[in-house]
């Protein structure tokens, strides 16, 4: 068994759940994911440029490209060297790249690159945070922080475009680079004020890439696509929304983001830790047929009230699917793999919208809308049930570095 590092402090178990290092982590988590939420509204900075969409996207788009491809890799060193290094590492990186856009002048490879710099430091900075997050809680409470640090997200997401509106509006786009700048330094400012935590500890067997290889190829699939499914069917409700609803003549589905976010976020307070209390597979079962029959639902939808009915209950299986399905891959990897493990999810996660949004744009184009959404439905409800039937339970599993 290693030894506590010097300086480090136990990890959560048997502490509060809302204790002090906990709470100040995932203020720097929120505070770099509003950072990062105020990029939201690059593509109009770069508008005045005259660009083409497709350059726009492709600068836009690489910055998550470079982050989904980064997270396997710092994962394991996140579980190797420790949430706190990492995490701080990236926040840097961002801090020292993010003052660069100042420079920029067109639509050229001065864009491109920092926007792929700061998809590097977002992808090392965001996995490591979360993670380190998540060792400051108590190791019986894992979903629960899981979705905590998940309402961080959506709150930071929900007001990053807000902030940035009236930051342009007020100082213009060089204020709004300053305040992006001002958040990180804020995110680093938390976690520097908290402790390390001590690693799990590990005999050394079983753990980073050697875990994955003892994982049968079939089982790994039907592991993989669970977030990969659930990402894509995100990608259709979110992308999609706005056009299918101009299509029936609801102009405006902001209500629909409000509701959907609001759904999720009580839904993390109230029941968050229900795959703690009774298992994984207990609650992804019906939190996905939450989502399936939601989708059909929404397929039927004809006016805002019901727009709003669907944004709800959309959200409801959104805030029990997450926590409860990105603990099941940790749980899966082992505790000791839990950085391997998040930064797996989120990529799987990640690829699953960036594929499925313009395989369903592809279906919708064929068969509309409304079909779109349910075979997104029968997608989900078939990956699902492969899921249940074939994928472990991992209640029992041996967890180290866990209680």
């Amino acid at each position: 068994m290693n030894s506590l590092e010097i300086g480090a402090v136990p990890r959560a178990e048997g502490k509060s759940f809302w204790n002090r290092d906990f709470l100040l982590a995932l203020s720097g988590y929120f505070f770099l994911a509003t950072s990062v939420a105020l990029f939201y509204l690059l593509p109009v900075f770069l508008k005045q440029f005259g660009p083409r969409q497709s350059r726009v996207g492709l600068i836009m788009g690489i910055h998550s490209v470079v982050a989904i491809a980064i997270r396997p890799v710092f994962g394991r060193m996140i579980d190797v060297r420790g949430g706190r290094r990492i995490a701080i590492f990236g926040l840097l990186l961002l801090i020292f790249s993010t003052p660069l856009f100042h420079l920029v002048r067109d639509a050229g490879w001065l864009p491109l690159a920092l926007r792929a710099l700061t998809g590097l430091g977002w992808g090392i900075g965001m996995t490591a945070t979360i993670a380190y997050c998540s060792d400051l809680a108590p190791v019986d409470r894992m979903a629960l922080s899981m979705g905590v640090i998940g309402i961080a997200s959506l709150v930071a997401q929900a007001l990053g475009p807000y902030f940035a509106e009236e930051i342009i509006n007020r100082f213009g786009y060089g204020g709004l680079f300053n305040a992006a700048v001002l958040f990180l330094v804020a995110a680093l400012l938390c976690l520097l004020a908290t402790r390390e935590t001590a690693k799990p500890c590990s005999d050394g067997q079983g753990s980073g890439m050697r875990v994955l290889k003892a994982v049968p190829w079939a089982l790994a699939v039907i592991i993989s696509t669970m977030p990969v499914f659930h990402g894509a069917i995100r990608g259709a409700m979110i992308y999609f929304i706005a056009v299918f609803g101009d299509s029936i003549g609801i102009g405006r589905v902001g209500p629909f983001f409000l509701v959907f976010s609001l759904a999720a976020i009580l839904t993390r307070f109230g029941m968050g830790d229900l795959s703690d209390r009774y298992g994984r597979k207990k609650v992804i079962l019906p939190a996905a047929l939450i989502i399936v029959g939601n989708l059909f639902l929404l397929a039927q939808v004809r006016s805002l009230p019901m727009l709003l009915v669907t944004g709800f209950i959309g959200g409801l299986g959104q805030g029990l699917i997450f926590p409860a399905l990105s603990t099941y891959i940790i749980d899966f990897l082992g505790r000791e793999n839990k950085g391997l493990a998040i930064s797996l999810y989120l990529s799987l996660f990640d690829v699953g919208m960036g594929i499925g949004s313009p395989f369903f744009g592809w279906m919708s184009d064929l068969a509309g809308y409304r079909w779109m959404y349910r075979i997104a439905g029968l997608f989900l409800l078939a990956s699902t049930a492969v899921f249940m039937l074939k994928a472990p339970a991992t209640e029992g599993r041996k967890i180290q570095g866990g209680a």
